[in-house]
Parts: structure tokens; C-alpha cells; sequence
């Protein structure tokens, strides 16, 4: 895939451009890729910003993908 990274001008990657030959390709391959993505409620977003400063207020209690799936198994 002939990808191309566009940068701001301190360097940081902002995007990346596929050609539309490649792009009509993984239409074709991944059906549905092209839909558009709905806005995410204010709500849903306020939930994910509060949990993100927990998170950085204590790290500590949050657990691996691992330990939090053993969690949830052993109690079905």
C-alpha cells in the first residue's frame, strides 16, 4: 500500500493520504469502511473524560485486559 503521512511543522504525523485506487479497493474488501461515523454524545464523552483523569489520579487500580477478563469469568 502506497501510503503517504502528512506532518504539521513540528513533524507530528496529522493524517495520511491513500490514493483513491487503493482506498476503492478496501471499499470493495472491507464493506462498510466508507460509512461515516455518527458524533459521539456529549455524555459519552463526559464519562470518558472523567474516567481518564481516575485513571491519572490512580493508575494503580486499573487492571490488564488479562486480570479483567479472569475477573469477570470467574464470576459467570
Amino acid at each position: 500500500m502506497n501510503l503517504q503521512y502528512i506532518s504539521d511543522s513540528s513533524g507530528k504525523t496529522t493524517g495520511v493520504f491513500i490514493p483513491i485506487s487503493e482506498w476503492n479497493e478496501l471499499k470493495s474488501k472491507y464493506k462498510g469502511i466508507a460509512q461515516e461515523q455518527g458524533d459521539i454524545p456529549a455524555w459519552q464523552m463526559d464519562e470518558v473524560r472523567k474516567r481518564m483523569v481516575d485513571y491519572k489520579n490512580n493508575p494503580e487500580q486499573a487492571l490488564d485486559f488479562d486480570t479483567a477478563m479472569n475477573d469477570i469469568e470467574k464470576d459467570l
